[in-house]
């Protein structure tokens, strides 16, 4: 059901790709009925030649044809459509048709619609002046077609006019929205400065008098140190909250602290639970990292797991951390059958990992396997003496 949903979609998103195109071939099938109905209305005649009498009736049908065909191209060559189209008329005229000029009505109200006002105007003229001598039409049907034509024209024109100036009323407001926010951004930081300033002044000048008094009166002291302490919670509270406002609204303020690589059995278990058969492993000597580092690492691990629950069923993953002694190695492999996404880069995942290895001065590898998809990052870390 979902497979035939799918092919209507992609046949309907086609056809509207090509409305124009299907309407230009509806447009010159029916036109040139038209006219081969007109041309036939009074009968077949025949053309006298020296020594034969030639029955000509394939003649128009030809000619007909050939003209209600180059109205296709009246988009890319509406003037050359207009010639053609006079053309076809002056060949059927001498042998005694009566063309009803529908191919040159038609061409005539393409090129008013499709080129500039003084083409059209020039094109008119000698047209309505041979449609009328050729006794195929009055004046008022070429006139006619030319201001249907130019009206629709002038309709389009208008409606992109105002779509423009949408787009451009719509541009203008989101500017003026970023320089509000931005200006609020600059106070909010002026305000935070100010917040900073003062608490720090506070904390520091109770620290002194807490130092001053400690030897000769503990208890003041400690009551001093302790008002500082309050000082300092509220101020990094408020801290927090600002922070907070100056987030842009897709990147929320988090009060919690950044994980680290100690909560990474945690964040494997998760994914366990969830149906993943992802097992965690530790080789070399397990050691702290910089903050930094082990907020890279845990986020790469983290979007590779994403990535191979979103893009593989695999039966096995395996997150291993290798600590050497100038390294940290993070390895993310799977059997899911090399679903993962490209390894060009292209998905922002992969982007994004390599953004954060970037960051710390290492590199990452993404890339199919025979069986799966496998992730290495190599992070460096400082010196911890012999390699484990």
């Amino acid at each position: 059901m979902n497979d035939l949903f799918g092919r209507a979609r992609a046949a309907y998103d086609l056809l509207v790709a090509r409305r124009s195109a299907l309407f230009d071939l509806v447009l010159a099938v029916i036109t040139t009925g038209v006219e081969i109905g007109q041309l036939f209305d009074g009968g077949t005649p025949v053309v006298v030649i020296p020594a034969a009498v030639i029955p000509v009736g394939v003649i128009p049908v030809v000619v007909t044809v050939l003209t209600g065909s180059a109205l296709l191209l009246r988009r890319r060559a509406p003037l050359t459509v207009l010639v053609t189209a006079c053309a076809g008329a002056a060949v059927l005229v001498p042998l005694g048709y009566s063309p009803g000029g529908a191919p040159v009505v038609v061409a005539l109200a393409s090129l008013a619609d499709l080129r500039d006002r003084r083409v059209s105007v020039a094109a008119l003229v000698p047209t309505a002046l041979f449609l009328l001598l050729a006794s195929i039409s009055s004046l008022p049907v070429p006139v006619g077609a030319w201001a249907l034509g130019s009206y629709l024209q002038t309709r389009r024109r208008y409606t992109r006019a105002l779509e423009d100036r949408a787009a451009t009323l719509e541009r203008e407001r989101a500017q003026l929205d970023q320089l509000a926010a931005q200006r609020e951004r600059t106070a909010i930081a002026r305000e935070l400065h100010d917040i900073v300033a003062h608490s720090v002044t506070v904390m520091l000048i109770g620290v002194r008098g807490a130092r001053d008094v400690l030897p000769t009166d503990p208890g003041v002291a400690a009551e001093t140190l302790e008002r500082v302490e309050v000082n300092a919670e509220q101020s990094l509270a408020e801290l927090r909250r600002i922070l907070g406002l100056l987030r842009t609204p897709d990147n929320g303020a988090q009060w919690r602290p950044q994980p680290s690589l100690g909560q990474l059995p945690e964040l494997v278990s998760g994914y366990r639970t969830a149906g993943m058969p992802v097992q965690l492993e530790f080789t070399g000597e397990a050691r702290p990292l910089a903050g930094g580092l082990e907020l890279s690492a845990y986020r790469i691990v983290e979007e590779a797991l994403t990535n191979v629950l979103k893009h593989t069923d695999p039966t096995r993953v395996t997150v291993t951390l290798h600590y050497g002694r100038t390294r940290l190695d993070v390895t993310v492999e799977d059997d899911g059958g090399g679903g993962g996404p490209a390894p060009s880069g292209a998905g922002h995942g992969i982007l994004g990992m390599r953004e954060r290895a970037a960051v710390t001065g290492g590199s990452l590898d993404a890339r199919r396997t025979a069986d799966g998809f496998v992730v290495t990052a190599r992070l460096p870390v400082e010196d911890a003496g012999d390699a484990a």
